[in-house]
């Protein structure tokens, strides 16, 4: 049967890149009213989008939300994304902690203000439905380096590229056009960074740390981070889609990188963990791991705009087994937003569906 349904349109997942960025992660409070809050917000989530960014016109205001597995069950029962699975703890040397998190909101924009007025606005709306577990504000550092002095996000996907490697396919059609996406917030030991010789930190990353060029293939240590989180499958290479920020507070001396990656399918991004956290082979682990503590882990699914347009306050969730049909599955668009965006308008009205 052929849908006359318009296609799903995603979150702004692709958008360009940022100056500032707000990652607030939260839980959600006990209670069907809690449920009911989240939910209304879902469905006007691209009003409030639209408020506060139209304050600055070229301020690229945008806001991605996105779900952990307990909450997905809560929220919308089934169906429920294939791969959408709680972040599993990865032990090596070092390890990839797992910790709470129910909704992801990554806050964007040009500048900060409009980034802290949005994430003001959305937990007014959330007041006593949900906790804040985790809220960080990322800033870009002079030519786009971390707080350890590299680049960072070299080697990110672009256009249509960074579609194919970020958002859902025909893999799973039923949630095509979403996103998978893990958070990691890292804490770095910068004294003793710095006290490294640069041709070391040099061979931990892989490549040069003032010009950024890569370290040829022949040079590069079993350890090097851009050696371990290089993914083939099948002879092709798998990308994920980073936005990445430094952040910090002086006089806590706490300085950081916010890891945040999207991808089509969560075991892309969980393979490099792997490979950095245990090694590949095991003992090569990622000697950046000595100087950078993840104190966090999350994973969360991103659905379509479209489906957060659709979402109502009163609706009840399916669970395994019910009886509810599963929505007929929306056709694949080849077009997303471009412009920073949810991109969605007044979806519900315009496609005549409530």
């Amino acid at each position: 049967m052929v849908s006359n349904l318009p296609p799903p349109v995603s979150q702004s997942v692709a958008a360009r890149l940022t100056r500032a960025a707000i990652f607030l992660v939260v839980t959600i409070n006990p209670g069907p009213s809690s449920e009911e809050a989240v939910r209304g917000l879902c469905g006007d989530l691209s009003s409030l989008l639209r408020g506060v960014g139209f304050r600055d016109l070229n301020g690229q205001l945008s806001c991605i939300m996105g779900f952990g597995s307990d909450a997905w069950d809560r929220l919308f029962g089934t169906p429920r994304p294939k791969d959408l699975h709680p972040f599993r703890e990865i032990r090596g040397v070092h390890t990839a902690v797992s910790t709470a998190g129910d909704i992801l909101f990554h806050i964007r924009a040009a500048s900060m203000d409009l980034c802290f007025e949005l994430a003001t606005h959305i937990m007014s709306r959330l007041a006593g439905a949900v906790a804040a577990v985790d809220e960080v504000h990322g800033f870009k550092f002079f030519d786009d380096r971390d707080l350890i002095g590299f680049v960072d996000g070299t080697e990110n996907p672009v256009g249509q590229a960074a579609e194919l490697a970020a958002l859902v396919g025909d893999e799973d059609t039923a949630f095509s056009g979403g996103s998978y996406v893990i958070v990691q917030k890292y804490l770095h030991d910068v004294e003793r960074w710095n006290k490294v010789p640069v041709e070391e930190q040099e061979n931990i990353i892989g490549r040069h740390k003032l010009s950024d060029i890569e370290q040829p293939d022949s040079m590069k240590k079993p350890y090097a981070h851009n050696v371990l989180t290089s993914i083939e499958e099948n002879g092709e290479q798998l990308q994920i889609l980073r936005d990445n920020m430094p952040f910090g507070e002086v006089g806590k001396g706490e300085f950081g990188t916010y890891f945040i990656g999207y991808a089509r399918s969560p075991h892309r991004i969980e393979k490099m963990l792997e490979n950095m956290f245990v090694g590949n082979p095991p003992g090569t682990y990622d000697r950046l791991l000595d100087f950078s503590r993840a104190v966090t882990g999350s994973l969360f699914f991103v659905p379509t705009a479209t489906f957060l347009d659709d979402v109502g306050a009163e609706v009840q969730p399916v669970a395994e087994g019910g009886t509810k049909e599963a929505p007929e599955p929306r056709p694949k668009s080849d077009a997303r937003p471009g412009d920073g965006s949810l991109g969605i308008g007044s979806l519900k009205k315009e496609a005549g569906h409530e």
